[in-house]
């Protein structure tokens, strides 16, 4: 049979696994000598057993738990559900990842009529004993018998106000008594069976509860913010009880090692006397700070203080420590890694390895990548109240207020003057760019994390709110509203990219603050990465700003962002809506000088490290009115009959924006398709590339561009781009007298091309894997149709693990990253290959890029430092589980 418990004596810190992390510290310290209550752990194999015989204890498991009593009981000096002298114990819940409150815990276990009275006999304290047995009582029937918590504290409440008094520690024996009776009472009413009297039972009952609460709701949300397997099980441990209500000799509190909030190195927590350990989290008394207890029991503190250092010492991290004093005598109840904020984080992670405690790579392991972003951004004032409204989906985060706004016109027109706003849409598309870059904030009601809203947001660093289904947006009235709530045009919101709430009004803000630390962290960072690190940028702006969080090239620009501006859109109209070549070349006449003039700019500012410059990607409608406002102004202009030259126009425009119209435009006539289609329009990006670079090479500065064709699928259609690239950049050369240095390359994200990888590197200097659209192509999905509607039942049932727009899905997209990387270089054994989707910023893809021995990653602006830091982990742990020891 297997073994099912483990006493605290048999087990070590790295059973996690296993004992859970409550259960393995437990025996950490019980084995380095700390003062640990004694106790036993029940393995979380026992949990997982108990799900997969369809919620029964597995056979054979409570006899086990008796015999290893028998041992606590020895340890203790105390018999449990013995009447002269009852050993009472806790029970709790401890899964190998902290989750902090998500499970259940009962304290007090062994108690009934008769082990109470010899409580009361041995501690000479009717009081007490009467205090534990009603805490056990309501501890027990909500989280066994699932009557809830409030009504215990509603007779709790009632006897305290017929008392006179206003704290629960105030309550004589007598009152307490009341209360113990009315409670059982109630456990009749609720459940038609007394309160169960028998020890054995109430720990085989509360055993099976602690299970159960691993699926409670609170716990199943808590493991999906924080991707904890669901199949992993809780532990239950069962521990001697200490007991820090037994007068203003005892007490209770928690400290950490630093301050959570800050990093600084000093001791941090709160403790309350006569207390046991729910009374500090409950809010019913104000605990007091931890220093004070070096005035009331100043040989307690100094002990307290030298065990506080040995357990970070030992562990090498910051400790959040539970701890009981029973009449004068200290207990640690348990340790953990601290959870702390990035700043933190950060401080913490610096000095532990300043200390000599930990190496420069052992504190890069200790910040959890994601953690970065927050040190970024502005952030709500965490003191500031919130009247919040309505909760999205955290897009980009930081934060922002302004007024609402429902066009992308009205924003950059009310930018201009000065107005600071957040634009409301339903979505977001190119066409957007521009109310985009004026706004605060982007607040969408629908769309998901890599929706075109959040993807162009992160890349500018600005907060976005996608997937607001509570919102519903009218343009008409140029109003928004949530139940009853309406929000007009002009009124001020704030959103919250971070956690994905809308706030009615405006909020206070805190600006982020770059420590040295920081500073210093990412440096070491650098030192030990193999990955290279590049940022997506459309504009010089964004550029300088991947090159001040530490980016070594641009690895994406999206040329169409570059049409978008209002000075240049009335071209590309032109251009679109050509029926002859000679008209299409008169519009791409006025684009060359200016795409010329954004490749100068982002070039200049990446002088020395590559550019890769996507050529032009999206379908054509993309830049023209929707089909549905055409038809409403068609109608409107035919009905008043007040401009008909303007009428002409517009029907012009809707019948070529029908003409455009494809059942699919994103499997359509889009990328290296137009390319072929309409070769002029590649033609004058690659001159005004080259233009740019001839000129700054004539300025004596280095400039590495590499041209990208999107969407390939066949190595002819390489051939096809080769030769032209190569023939204007020679033509080029030879008109400004220069000589400079180009790449040529390919965006792959179509599974075809993955396969025919080892033919397009023959014409490929490197390959840049667009996983956006390799993942909906291998996957069959419509991003965000699929974010909208069904992917989050997938994630919810476990169909799927991870969103695989956030997430690489290593088994079906990873593996064929895999085979273009492997047959790429099997043609050309110097292939560069790197990644620029939104994956490029995500910890967990980013190792599995560097797994597969890719050269770099590029992401937005804002997630380059992230992207540093989950490098360097990926370089050192290999696989291992980061950012959380």
């Amino acid at each position: 049979m297997a073994k099912f418990v483990y006493l605290f004596k048999e087990g070590k810190a790295d059973m996690k696994a296993l004992l859970g992390g409550k259960g393995a510290n437990l025996a950490e310290m019980t084995n380095i000598g700390l003062p640990v209550p004694p106790g036993m752990t029940i393995t979380t194999e026992a949990c997982t057993e108990y799900y997969r015989l369809e919620r029964r204890l597995p056979e054979g498991l409570m006899d086990e738990v008796q015999r290893n009593l028998s041992v606590v009981e020895e340890q203790a000096g105390k018999k449990f559900g013995d009447l002269a002298n009852p050993l009472l114990v806790s029970v709790r819940s401890g899964a190998m990842f902290s989750m902090p409150g998500m499970m259940d815990t009962i304290l007090n276990l062994g108690l009934n009529e008769q082990t109470v009275q010899s409580v009361a006999r041995n501690t000479g304290n009717l009081r007490f004993a009467y205090d534990a047995y009603r805490r056990f009582i309501q501890m027990f029937s909500d989280v066994v018998l699932e009557i809830p918590k409030y009504d215990f504290e509603d007779l709790l409440h009632n006897q305290k106000e017929a008392q006179g008094v206003k704290y629960d520690q105030d309550l004589t024996a007598e009152s307490l008594r009341i209360i113990i009776d009315n409670y059982k009472k109630l456990v009749v009413d609720r459940t038609g069976r007394p309160f169960p009297e028998n020890p054995l039972d109430q720990l085989t009952l509360s055993v099976e509860a602690v299970f159960r609460s691993w699926n409670n709701d609170r716990a199943i949300i808590y493991r999906n913010l924080n991707k904890i397997d669901h199949d992993l099980g809780t532990a239950v441990n069962i521990q001697s009880m200490v007991f820090g209500n037994m007068g203003n000799d005892s007490g209770t509190g928690v400290a950490f090692t630093r301050n959570p909030s800050t990093g600084e190195n000093v001791l941090y927590g709160e403790f309350l006397t006569n207390a046991q350990g729910e009374d500090v989290v409950a809010g019913i008394r104000t605990p007091r700070p931890i220093a004070q207890l070096k005035d009331e029991m100043p040989e307690l503190y100094n002990e307290f203080v030298r065990i506080a250092r040995l357990l970070e010492n030992h562990y090498k991290n910051m400790q959040d420590i539970e701890f009981t004093i029973e009449r004068g005598r200290l207990y640690i109840l348990q340790t953990r890694n601290g959870k702390r904020t990035a700043q933190a984080s950060v401080r913490v992670a610096y000095e532990l390895a300043q200390e000599g405690l930990i190496t420069k790579q052992q504190a890069l392991l200790l910040v959890d990548p994601g953690q970065l972003d927050q040190l970024l951004h502005r952030q709500i004032d965490s003191q500031a109240e919130l009247n919040v409204i309505a909760q999205g989906l955290p897009a980009s985060p930081g934060a922002a207020s302004g007024q609402v706004v429902f066009d992308s016109d009205d924003a950059e027109r009310l930018a201009k003057a000065g107005k600071k706003v957040v634009l409301v849409r339903t979505e977001t598309t190119p066409d957007d760019i521009h109310g985009i870059v004026a706004a605060q904030g982007i607040l969408t009601s629908r769309g998901g994390m890599t929706s075109h809203a959040a993807v162009v947001a992160r890349g500018m660093g600005k907060p976005c709110v996608c997937g607001c289904e509570a919102i519903r947006i009218d343009y008409i009235k140029a109003e928004f509203s949530v139940g009853s709530i309406v929000i007009k045009q002009g009124e001020l919101i704030s959103i919250d990219g971070a956690t994905g709430r809308v706030i009615l009004g405006q909020v206070p803000m805190k600006d982020p603050e770059i420590s040295a630390e920081y500073t210093t962290l990412l440096t070491w960072a650098d030192e030990v990465k193999y990955l290279g690190i590049r940022a997506n940028a459309d504009t010089p702006e964004d550029a300088k700003k991947a090159r001040e969080f530490g980016a070594t090239g641009i690895g994406l620009v999206r040329t169409e962002h570059m049409f978008m501006g209002q000075d240049r859109l009335p071209y590309v109209q032109q251009m679109i809506l050509a029926e002859t070549l000679e008209t299409r070349q008169e519009a791409l006449t006025y684009l060359l000088p200016m795409q010329e003039g954004d490749f100068y700019g982002i070039l200049q500012a990446m002088a020395g490290y590559p550019v890769t410059i996507r050529l032009l990607d999206p379908p054509l409608h993309e830049f023209l009115p929707s089909l549905e406002e055409l038809l409403i102004e068609t109608t409107e202009l035919r009905v008043t009959g007040h401009n008909p030259a303007l009428l002409d126009e517009k029907l012009l425009l809707l019948k070529k924006v029908r003409s455009l119209h494809e059942f699919n435009p994103m499997l359509g006539h889009r990328g290296c398709r137009l390319g072929i289609t309409f070769p002029e329009v590649y033609e004058m990006q690659m001159q005004a590339i080259f233009n740019a670079t001839a000129r700054l090479t004539q300025e004596g500065l280095e400039v590495l561009p590499e041209v990208e064709i999107p969407l390939t699928i066949d190595v002819n259609e390489m051939k096809f781009f080769k030769k032209r690239i190569d023939d204007i950049a020679a033509a080029t050369m030879a008109s400004y007298n220069v000589k400079f240095h180009y790449s040529v390359g390919t965006m792959i994200e179509m599974p075809r091309a993955c396969v025919i990888a080892d033919e397009l590197a023959e014409y490929c200097d490197f390959f840049s894997f667009g996983t956006n659209d390799l993942t909906q192509t291998t996957f069959g999905f419509s991003r965000d149709d699929a974010e909208g509607k069904f992917l989050p039942h997938y994630l919810e049932r476990k169909i799927l693990k991870e969103n695989p727009f956030i997430v690489i899905d290593r088994k079906g997209v990873g593996a064929l990253m895999e085979m273009a990387v492997q047959r790429g270089r099997k043609t050309k054994p110097d292939l560069e290959i790197g990644i620029c989707g939104e994956h490029g910023g995500e910890p967990a893809s980013i190792a599995f890029c560097h797994q597969v021995g890719l050269n770099y990653v590029s992401c937005s602006p804002y997630r380059v430092p992230i992207a540093r830091l989950a490098a360097a982990q990926a370089a050192i742990s290999e696989g291992e589980i980061i950012g959380t020891r």
